[in-house]
């Protein structure tokens, strides 16, 4: 049968379909306040609020004093170590002693990226001396100790040249004083360009290893992609693209008996463990040290990591807003989740049966939000009940 004016009948066609839906037209209000929505759990405690430069670590003395650190990586910086006394902030061991010796890279402090108290008297300053994240300035990367008895210095360890690249950026560190004749350091290298790795020290002598550099372990996960508050965490690469926040090896803690050092790197959703007498070991090849390296299994992604003395693990989940902890038997669990907990950053375990973390709003910088600072002040020192005692070092 031939249709006569055949494009006008299509016409009417399609006009008779299309009534239908136009007829019931898709109407809709704004969510309501109370909607269903994600639900905060565990009891966060705010033990200080900063509200200028920005902070990383925290330790917390067998005593009870806690110590914070600023590095310098683009805040106004006038301290970068500093002690939390009567509310206030103030420069620690002084002010002097926080700023670099142009003449001396080994002296003044540069850029700290962390510091731990080691049940000994002391605390430690991981001086990454790579202020803004530039490269290492030659024998200015070190370890300081100061007595806490006399808020002196008593030890200086420069970080010797086999164990420091141009792209090194130590960053986080644990204390063993059962091997040794003054113990042993272990400190992560958490490259943003290079390979990351475990460096291995002797108080003593100061001499170090470098081990695990560039294995799997120890690198970013491929096609790792953080997110946090539902965007990915990106940075300019060298040819201008934008590229996903890319940190090698970072959060490390000691297991209670010294045997078993954990570790992530913070491009990472993975936690891993090796034994630390393979670590030590300059005869065990890293052909076999990385062979002895044991994937656990996904955590979350998590910059600090720290161990209680009942053998658990504790590691934040920056992605999630939370704070997890595994259980010697291997299980997880989420301890508290809170969207005030913005990038839970270094962790550490107080005489008091507290968990105390740094939540510090990274991923809202500059350099990860097109150029915009995106932070809010105050950034906070946290805590969390956890009634365990921090992993003994001795």
């Amino acid at each position: 049968m031939r249709i006569k004016n055949l494009p006008a009948v299509l016409a009417i066609v399609s006009a008779a379909v299309f009534a239908v839906p136009m007829a019931h037209a898709i109407t809709a209000v704004g969510l309501a306040e109370d909607a269903p929505a994600d639900k905060a759990f565990g009891k966060l405690e705010q033990v200080h609020a900063f509200y200028d430069a920005m902070p990383t670590g925290v330790t917390v003395s067998e005593t009870g004093r806690i110590f914070v650190n600023f590095p310098r990586w683009g805040d106004t910086v006038p301290f970068t170590v500093g002690e939390i006394r009567d509310g206030k902030v103030v420069a620690y061991p002084n002010a002097q002693i926080n700023q670099e010796n142009p003449r001396d890279p080994g002296d003044g402090l540069i850029s700290v990226q962390s510091v731990v108290a080691d049940g000994q008297g002391r605390v430690w300053l991981l001086d990454t001396a790579a202020p803004g994240f530039s490269d290492p300035k030659p024998r200015g990367a070190k370890l300081v100790a100061v007595d806490l008895a006399s808020n002196r210095i008593v030890k200086r360890l420069v970080f010797p040249d086999n164990v420091m690249l141009p792209s090194t950026y130590v960053n986080d560190m644990r204390f063993d004083f059962r091997t040794g004749t003054q113990g042993t350091v272990y400190i992560t290298d958490s490259s943003l360009r290079g390979p990351g790795a475990i460096i291995v020290m002797d108080i003593a002598s100061g001499r170090a290893i470098r081990r695990l550099s560039g294995a799997p372990a120890t690198s970013v996960a491929p096609e790792f992609v953080p997110v946090v508050e539902g965007l990915p965490v990106m940075v300019d690469g060298p040819n201008g693209e934008r590229k996903p926040l890319a940190v090698a090896s970072d959060g490390i803690a000691l297991s209670a008996d010294g045997n078993t050092l954990y570790f992530t790197p913070l491009s990472s959703r993975h936690l891993f463990a090796v034994s630390t007498a393979l670590l030590r070991d300059a005869n065990v090849s890293e052909q076999q040290l990385a062979a002895a390296v044991q994937d656990l299994g996904e955590k979350g992604a998590s910059d600090g990591l720290e161990a209680d003395a009942d053998g658990a693990i504790y590691a934040g989940d920056y992605e999630h807003n939370a704070i997890r902890k595994r259980l010697p038997d291997g299980r997880w669990q989420t301890l508290v989740h809170d969207p005030r907990l913005l990038w839970p950053d270094t962790l550490a375990i107080g005489p008091d049966g507290y968990l105390y973390f740094t939540a510090n709003q990274l991923h809202r910088q500059a350099a990860f939000r097109s150029g915009q600072d995106q932070r809010e002040k105050p950034y906070s020192l946290m805590r969390l009940k956890i009634d365990a005692a921090p992993a003994p070092t001795h």
